[in-house]
């Protein structure tokens, strides 16, 4: 059982849209937001939110549910966003981003139904989700543990550490998908370390690794639809996308890596990705 269907007549874009409308409204604020990477994940967060992971939106914390884990943690937004589209927190909680007091942290706090760990610190989130996924197989529980990667986070060593670990346990019910947008902070992956081949790199570290179009809605589905791995190895999904997806100003830049929208950026923002959903 996964979270909320579409609703009649309410298609996958459509819902990404609003998704990704959301990350604007948020990148807005005073303080800004990691948009770049946000609007990159929002295709692959929302697959996974709505057709692939075991949740309950009005009971977040079942024991039987999926576990997720936002290693790119700057990519909040894109979860607040997605949180909120299939109903585990209100949209009207999005307006308090970044507030004081509120929830929504500029990166993910345990105290928000739907985050299991407070995340941010590149190179970790692997590790979390091999130990969820370790803890489930030993309770005897067929949950599995989603955790979504940055591409330069692949640079920290503590991501092969727990790749070795995550194969040598055969960790089946785990699954690793990169947003592979290719930019960082800094630009280009492959100018500061280079990565590629990388589904090979994964292969050599005992995983299963299939490349997607990140943007693809059915490809994304023929993908996860195939897992687990028959042959008890855990999965690395390498998504390959763009960076600032939908809004044509800052697709493949890395200046959109953090924005704070000006009134008038914002505009022009939200006319891109009304543009780009027409086209």
């Amino acid at each position: 059982m996964t979270a909320q269907p579409e609703a009649a007549g309410v298609t996958f874009a459509d819902r990404a849209h609003r998704v990704r409308e959301r990350i604007l409204q948020m990148g807005a604020t005073e303080h800004g937001a990691h948009i770049g990477g946000s609007l990159s994940c929002t295709d692959v967060l929302l697959h996974l939110y709505t057709e692939v992971m075991r949740l309950r939106p009005a009971e977040p914390e079942w024991d039987g549910r999926d576990r997720f884990v936002l290693s790119k943690g700057h990519a909040a937004p894109a979860l607040y966003a997605v949180l909120a589209e299939v109903g585990v927190i209100e949209p009207a909680e999005l307006e308090t981003y970044t507030q004081e007091g509120s929830r929504l942290a500029g990166h993910p706090l345990r105290r928000l139904p739907g985050v299991e760990f407070p995340t941010g610190s590149l190179g970790h989130g692997l590790s979390l989700g091999a130990g969820v996924a370790l803890a489930m197989r030993r309770l005897g529980r067929d949950s599995r543990a989603f955790v979504l990667m940055g591409d330069g986070e692949l640079q920290e060593g503590s991501v092969w550490e727990a790749a070795m670990l995550a194969s040598h346990q055969r960790l089946d019910n785990l699954v690793a998908v990169v947003d592979r947008n290719g930019l960082q902070i800094t630009g280009d992956t492959e100018d500061c370390v280079s990565l590629e081949p990388l589904a090979d790199r994964w292969r050599s570290f005992g995983w299963n690794a299939v490349e997607v179009d990140g943007h693809d809605h059915a490809a994304l589905r023929a993908v996860f639809d195939a897992l687990p791995d028959a042959s008890g190895r855990p999965t690395v999904v390498i998504a390959r996308t763009v960076k600032g997806r939908g809004v044509a100003l800052f697709e493949g830049k890395k200046k959109s890596h953090s924005v704070q929208l000006t009134p008038r950026l914002y505009q022009r923002a939200k006319a891109g990705l009304r543009a780009g959903r027409k086209s």
